[in-house]
């Protein structure tokens, strides 16, 4: 490089060659026309050790590196002496000041009158609003933020931390730190998902803190596993349901009369008439008022939504411009569907995404990246697509959902009857 003028030191803490936030600083560094130069490392030499990086960041002139420290903070980066946040007011309702921050999932902390505060509420592409007088911070949508509300502007005072790798080896997220592939052993992951969802359940028992959201697409019925996640939900490793009026109609459509898209899912064979299936029954839930009142009624006696009613766990159906019907149960406004996905998803502790690229980055979009997060589909590229759009923490285990569900719930039961004996 040539007349660079200008220099500024980062830090760089905890998991950093594990995590890969080491050669993806530097690889931003370059990637933007800088240079940097390693003025201090220091390597944890056991598991628990922290690593530790000091970096000077050299660029062109100071708005140059203020760009690369901006994109290199989202990454996990520290400046030291690092000043207050700059905060401006929001001007009318919806609309946000000039430069202000945008968020990453990620832990994020910033510096107001020398403190350090926790931001709540961490989403992606969200803004920071914060209360001075409570001396706390939120992440808000641009729709949430109303006149008058202070909002983060710039990128000084802010600290942002990524999910470090874990270290210890057998770990779910350890064995599967690599890209989603079909040649992984289906077994062994199984069975660490299962261990994972095992003691989260535990946890929420004990505590009514955490637990599981599944997110779950039409295809969990098509392949035969509806009555799989039926007696995951009725095992009570699911606390909350996102799905579509798809997955509903047609596990309705199963619990009414055999099939789904019209195909006996016993058989594999087409039934005469089986077209008009789903139609009618959507229309039986419409008779009947909503779901809940189908279940009340001794209509709807099985099924997934049976097993939601009676286990009393919440769920959140979100219309479609292609729904037929849709079934009353269905939130066809799709601002108040993501604001009831949000509140569901806080504290929870895993999302088990299962053959629905829709739902999978709509629901990755509102989580924290510290929630585990597991992408089950058959395409490899809905989990591509699915970190791509930011949800980075997401693991891939390519396969058929109906072969995985059926697996996991047997898993479980083993785990149970291990714990009897």
């Amino acid at each position: 490089m040539c007349d660079i003028m200008f220099m500024r030191e980062i830090e760089l803490r905890g998991h950093i060659i594990d995590s890969l936030i080491l050669p993806k600083v530097f690889d931003k560094i370059l990637d933007l026309g800088g240079d940097y130069k390693v003025l201090k490392f220091e390597i944890g030499k056991r598991k628990e050790d922290p690593s530790y990086a000091k970096i000077l960041v050299i660029g062109r002139d100071e708005g140059h590196v203020d760009d690369i420290l901006m994109e290199l903070r989202d990454i996990g980066a520290e400046i030291p002496e690092i000043e207050d946040v700059e905060l401006k007011e929001a001007e009318k309702d919806m609309v946000l000041p000039d430069g202000f921050y945008s968020t990453t999932n990620h832990i994020t902390y910033i510096k107001y009158n020398g403190e350090w505060i926790e931001v709540e509420n961490p989403k992606m592409d969200g803004v920071i609003v914060v209360y001075p007088e409570e001396k706390r911070a939120e992440v808000k949508t641009i729709r949430k933020v109303k006149k008058g509300d202070l909002i983060v502007v710039g990128h000084k005072g802010i600290r942002v931390i990524p999910p470090e790798k874990p270290r210890e080896k057998g770990e779910l997220f350890e064995f599967m730190k690599s890209e989603a592939s079909s040649e992984k052993p289906k077994e062994t992951i199984i069975r660490k998902i299962a261990k994972e969802m095992y003691a989260i359940r535990e946890e929420y028992g004990k505590t009514g803190k955490g637990g599981i959201v599944v997110v779950g697409g039409p295809a969990i019925v098509h392949t035969g596993a509806g009555e799989a996640l039926a007696k995951l939900i009725k095992m009570g490793y699911v606390q909350a349901l996102f799905s579509g009026n798809a997955l509903a109609t047609h596990d309705i459509e199963w619990a009414l009369y055999g099939t789904s898209l019209g195909v006996n899912i016993e058989t594999g064979k087409p039934v005469s008439g089986g077209h008009r299936h789903h139609l009618y029954a959507i229309n039986t839930i419409m008779k009947a008022g909503s779901i809940k009142e189908a279940v009340e009624k001794g209509i709807l006696k099985k099924g997934i939504m049976y097993e939601c009613i009676k286990n009393n766990i919440p769920y959140v159906l979100a219309g479609s411009i292609r729904d037929d019907g849709p079934l009353p149960d269905v939130i066809t406004d799709v601002v108040e569907a993501q604001d009831k996905m949000r509140e569901m998803l806080k504290g929870k502790k895993m999302v088990l995404m299962l053959s629905t690229m829709l739902h999978s980055i709509a629901t990755g979009n509102l989580l924290p990246s510290y929630v585990k997060t597991i992408c089950v589909d058959i395409n490899p590229a809905t989990v591509t697509k699915l970190m791509d759009r930011g949800t980075s923490q997401a693991i891939g285990v390519v396969t058929d959902v109906g072969v995985f569900l059926p697996m996991l719930v047997e898993e479980l039961e083993r785990l149970e009857e291990n714990k009897k004996d």
